[in-house]
């Protein structure tokens, strides 16, 4: 997993819960990176699970919200950082059908190494229909990265999500 998502994953707990709590999680999580994290460098996605865990366990929210939480800032990071992913997009479902084919291809050049979920997109007259797959069950983070796309375009999109595979590695959600 790259490290601006551990970067990025730090900067929110230390927005949302302060300093003394990323040290504590930090801290406690036996990490063998350490807890340092440079956002070109990769490091193993246990990692984020264990600190994911850990900040669960401080803050008693369950992961799933911290998940959802993280993507609503990961958006704002990616409108931040990369303002040409969202020139002359109108709609979030128009910036939602341009992640594989646009987006990850993008990132992919930057980071070759990367290892991106993928995101199957069809419409149906007024529904987007999104198949999420990745072995890394993160589904909740998508979600929180389309409900942050749907405010930024001021959009109130309802979102249903049905698990394909038991074990979260894919899912699909119908966006209306």
């Amino acid at each position: 997993m790259k490290g601006i998502v551990f970067s990025e994953f730090m900067d929110l707990v230390e927005e949302k819960f302060g300093l003394e709590t990323m040290d504590e999680i930090i801290e406690s999580s036996n990490l063998a990176s350490g807890g340092s994290y440079t956002a070109v460098g990769t490091y193993p996605h246990g990692e984020m699970v264990t600190l994911l865990g850990r900040l669960s366990e401080v803050t008693k929210v369950p992961a799933e919200k911290l998940l959802n939480a993280f993507g609503h800032h990961l958006f704002k990071t990616f409108h931040r950082n990369y303002p040409a992913f969202f020139t002359d997009v109108k709609h979030p479902f128009d910036l939602l059908e341009q992640i594989d084919n646009h987006i990850h291809v993008e990132v992919k050049k930057l980071y070759p190494d990367a290892e991106l979920p993928r995101f199957e997109t069809t419409r149906e007259g007024e529904t987007l229909i999104m198949i999420y797959r990745s072995e890394r069950k993160m589904a909740d983070l998508a979600i929180g990265l389309i409900e942050a796309a749907a405010a930024h375009y001021q959009e109130d999109l309802k979102i249903e999500t049905e698990m394909l595979k038991v074990d979260g590695s894919e899912v699909k959600f119908k966006l209306s």
